[in-house]
């Protein structure tokens, strides 16, 4: 029954968000090419809030449990698992104090209104996941910037995402690469919990009355690890220890 419901849900769903989508594109354009950075910001923003209420028309809460005082003035560098592509704004939006970018996959960089747009021009960097010599030296670009800036860099170290929440083994040599190029980062473990089953019944229908968790645990400082492979292991074991399956 649920699923027949989810049906009709799901269209209307699609419909708001499209146009939003849609709306925010020129939106974006417009802030980034007339006002600069500060405004495009602002519009991403502003675009990952209307996303959430989106999800919101399909039943979906979301909850973000962070208890950390993070500062912003200091580089993160994000890990998380990886459970759908409805991970991504949650974090945009809760963290978006910290400026959040992100490693995606270069597909995601062309055909997708507003959301091609902010990753080609917002400061995330796209790569390639089947060609290591382009994707190496992006991601050092990106240590380097949030090094810089002081932003935010999101990395999803198992590579693709779990289609049932279980866990899969982390892919260590991007992080190892931001970490080297921002050494005075601190690393934010997040757990993601039920964002899987947003898209339990494939693309269409989407699942509907989901409780999404996030949680964001205790920042760990980078240099206070003379072994970078023992402090992700710990990383991947906080962030695993909290999945609910």
């Amino acid at each position: 029954m649920q699923k027949i419901i989810a049906y009709p849900i799901t269209v209307l769903y699609f419909i708001c968000f499209g146009l939003t989508l849609v709306v925010f594109h020129p939106i974006q354009w417009f802030c980034n090419n007339v006002f600069g950075y500060k405004a495009h910001k602002i519009s991403v923003d502003c675009l990952q809030f209307f996303l959430l209420r989106c999800l919101n028309i399909l039943g979906t809460r979301f909850t973000f449990n962070n208890p950390n005082n993070i500062t912003t003035d200091r580089p993160l560098i994000i890990i998380s698992n990886h459970q759908s592509m409805y991970d991504i704004s949650p974090i945009m939006w809760y963290m978006r104090k910290h400026h959040v970018k992100f490693v995606a996959k270069k597909e995601l960089g062309k055909g997708i209104p507003s959301v091609s747009y902010n990753l080609r021009h917002g400061g995330s960097i796209l790569i390639d996941r089947r060609n290591p010599r382009q994707a190496l030296p992006a991601i050092m670009k990106l240590g380097e910037y949030i090094e810089e800036h002081n932003r935010a860099a999101v990395i999803f170290p198992e590579g693709t995402r779990s289609k049932d929440g279980t866990p899969k083994t982390f892919k260590t040599k991007g992080i190892e690469i931001l970490m080297k190029k921002a050494p005075s980062a601190l690393i934010v473990p997040i757990t993601v919990n039920n964002s899987w089953k947003m898209l339990r019944y494939g693309n269409f229908p989407m699942g509907i009355g989901n409780h999404v968790k996030f949680t964001v645990h205790r920042p760990l400082e980078l240099a206070n690890f003379t072994n970078k492979t023992e402090l992700i292991e710990q990383v991947e074991r906080i962030i695993i220890e909290s999945i609910e399956l």
